[in-house]
């Protein structure tokens, strides 16, 4: 009963996603490298759609090298780092873009056409280990390269705290010695959520029983959690809201902020909170609807992030 519930779950948002601008089909999970973390039919295809003279120069080496050059940018550099400035790859002029987020005010056809071809996809059941055959619910692709996964419960059977524990005691970044591509930081996914009817939280760092997890909710007339949704589930804003095409590739292309050592390197990654990501928004939008040079009031409980949310 507990495993049919969150099964009606995980096909809700994926229906819903894939009925909104994502790609999602039953096969999906067994197309999956668990070794590269990375979804290579839509990482080729990507790269072919979108940058034609690259593929080109790529398919002469064949499909490997690339796989092989993708993954070994991402662990020098962090995930994030390279799906916003792409990669350096032999054969190829210039940077071979991993993915192309709207600017705020240019309209070039060619970056159009490229943002446009963005593969947004969502998988379930996703066996991910190198040691066992654990599977996580959910997880988001972008042009093949893993960006969230998220593990449900449904409030019927079992709590958000159950989904968190699951995180921190069953899904390690390194287990048996060996690191887990798609858990391991800043080189894994950039985000994992906990989610249940009711509530939402996140992480961008899996550190074992020491994870910390934040929450993701609207809040409730000035107490914790989220409001009654009489169309649906309470926490239905993650899929329908937060990853809403649009809405995602922003949130991946501008919001998120990486923090780096005196190396250079990140040390953390600062994913907006919900009520982060919904102030700024609406924010932009007022100042597109009134100009520039108002006065405007963020206001959040101490210790929520205003400054990020000003900044």
């Amino acid at each position: 009963m507990n495993i049919h519930k969150e099964i009606s779950l995980e096909n809700e948002i994926c229906d819903h996603l894939a009925s909104h601008g994502w790609l999602h089909e039953a096969e999906d999970a067994k197309r999956y490298d668990r070794a590269r973390a990375l979804y290579a039919p839509d990482l080729l295809e990507w790269v072919k759609t979108s940058q034609p003279k690259a593929w080109e120069a790529i398919a002469k080496s064949g499909d490997t090298a690339l796989l092989d050059r993708v993954r070994k940018q991402i662990d020098a550099r962090g995930t994030l780092d390279v799906l916003r400035h792409g990669i350096e790859m032999i054969g190829v002029d210039g940077t071979l873009k991993l993915a192309e987020f709207k600017p705020a005010l240019a309209e070039n056809p060619e970056i159009v056409a490229r943002h446009q071809a963005n593969r947004l996809r969502v998988i379930r059941q996703v066996k991910y280990s190198l040691a066992n055959e654990n599977s996580i619910d959910l997880v988001l692709f972008l042009n093949g390269i893993p960006v969230a996964t998220s593990e449900l419960k449904t409030d019927f059977t079992q709590s958000v705290e159950d989904a968190i524990d699951q995180y921190r005691y069953d899904r390690p970044p390194k287990l048996g010695g060996r690191t887990e591509p798609l858990l391991s930081f800043p080189s894994g996914a950039l985000v994992h959520f906990a989610v249940s009817n009711a509530q939402v939280f996140m992480t961008t760092k899996l550190e074992g029983k020491a994870t910390r997890f934040l929450p993701f909710n609207k809040g409730d007339d000035g107490a914790a959690g989220n409001p009654l949704n009489p169309h649906g589930h309470r926490t239905s804003y993650l899929w329908e809201e937060v990853w809403d095409r649009e809405s995602w590739l922003e949130l991946i292309g501008r919001y998120i902020i990486a923090q780096k050592d005196k190396k250079g390197q990140p040390n953390a990654l600062i994913f907006p909170r919900y009520h982060q990501l919904d102030a700024t928004r609406k924010l932009v939008r007022t100042v597109l609807q009134e100009g520039p040079g108002q006065k405007y009031l963020i206001q959040h409980s101490a210790g929520s992030g205003k400054t990020n949310s000003i900044a």
